[in-house]
């Protein structure tokens, strides 16, 4: 990673970030990158919108744990707005966008990125408590849920703020001219570190291990339930728990998209790090390209996120869709899809367990 000398005189190392001063055509390069942040940015605008509508058009059954996911989708399309940005970057190499998009940049991207762990976290402890019945009223009032919503929001602002106040505009000599970029420049490596890792333990790895705990006890409950079912015990009304199949089967939908959010977000968090090594280990070197296509792989999350929970929640919703559009639709009468319905709701599949 080129140094440079600051105005000060002293001599200090930057990492360039999305500003890649090549000294070849690499038009091709370009365009490949510019094409793979569209398609991901019109997937995931497309993908959460929808998303959304799907959310909203069921706001008069409107769960606690929908309204979090619905969170989750604002926080993805709040993401994804960088991508415009980046793609300029990717062009013109010198920084062109000014001071302010500078520091808003980085801190919009950690800021969504921290929501949608929250959310996550949040949603996981929702899901564990209304399932094992541990609290009868757990986040159903809107002002407890919209206070939980603002906490989120707030929380995660202020633990991100340090980029917003700390990416900033730097001069650089290349290639016999000044050229521009933007970086993070800390006013001490102390507090550089600090930051970096207190950010990866209390926003990545302990709502990381807080969701792993909540859909654990999860699924001991379902198997417990399951089994005491299946051996055919009888309990009391006062001393059981309930879990239904559209419990079961939004559990199973969250699953994936915390694999998914740990998949997609673990590289990220680990080149940060490396970034930070790599102020005390000169010979390790991180290109901005790797950087780039490491960020890109990081967005595909925002469009995989609503694809995963749609597909699967609104399986329906979706194969009519489908069906719509490609002009195969399978028309039954009226009276039998009355029934079916009815059926369905009459018959939620519960399985017990006793506390």
């Amino acid at each position: 990673m080129p140094g440079s000398r600051t105005a000060e005189g002293e001599n200090r190392s930057y990492f360039h970030f999305f500003s890649d001063f090549r000294d070849y055509n690499v038009t091709a390069l370009r365009i490949g990158e510019t094409s793979a942040l569209a398609f991901i940015f019109l997937l995931a605008l497309a993908g959460n919108i929808w998303g959304i509508y799907l959310l909203v058009q069921r706001q008069h059954r409107l769960s606690a744990a929908n309204c979090l996911v619905l969170n989750l989708f604002c926080a993805d399309l709040l993401f994804i707005t960088a991508i415009p940005f980046i793609a300029v970057v990717r062009w013109t190499e010198s920084w062109v966008l000014g001071d302010v998009v500078c520091h808003m940049l980085f801190y919009v991207m950690s800021l969504s990125g921290t929501v949608v762990i929250l959310s996550l976290s949040a949603v996981s402890l929702e899901r564990v408590v209304s399932i094992a019945r541990l609290r009868q009223a757990a986040l159903r009032r809107r002002k407890e849920l919209a206070a939980a919503l603002l906490l989120i929001w707030a929380f995660a602002a202020l633990a991100t703020l340090p980029l917003c106040c700390f990416f900033s505009v730097v001069r650089l000599p290349a290639a016999g001219e000044e050229k521009q970029i933007c970086t993070l420049v800390w006013p001490s490596t102390a507090g550089e570190i600090f930051w970096d890792v207190t950010f990866a333990t209390f926003f990545f790895l302990v709502p990381g291990l807080v969701i792993v705990i909540s859909y654990s006890k999860i699924l001991q409950i379902t198997k417990a339930s399951r089994r005491s079912l299946n051996a055919g015990l009888a309990y009391s009304e006062n001393h059981k728990i309930r879990v239904s199949q559209q419990d079961y089967k939004l559990f199973r939908t969250l699953i994936l998209l915390m694999i998914s959010f740990f998949i997609m977000w673990s590289p990220i968090i680990i080149i940060i790090l490396l970034i930070l090594v790599q102020n005390y280990k000169q010979d390790l070197s991180i290109l901005p390209s790797v950087f780039f296509w490491i960020v890109l792989f990081t967005f595909t999350n925002s469009a995989v996120n609503p694809i995963l929970y749609n597909v699967a929640h609104f399986r329906r919703k979706c194969q009519e869709i489908f069906l719509c559009c490609t002009g195969n639709i399978v028309r039954h009468g009226a009276g039998t899809e009355t029934t079916a319905r009815k059926s369905n709701h009459e018959q939620p599949n519960l399985f017990f367990i006793s506390r």
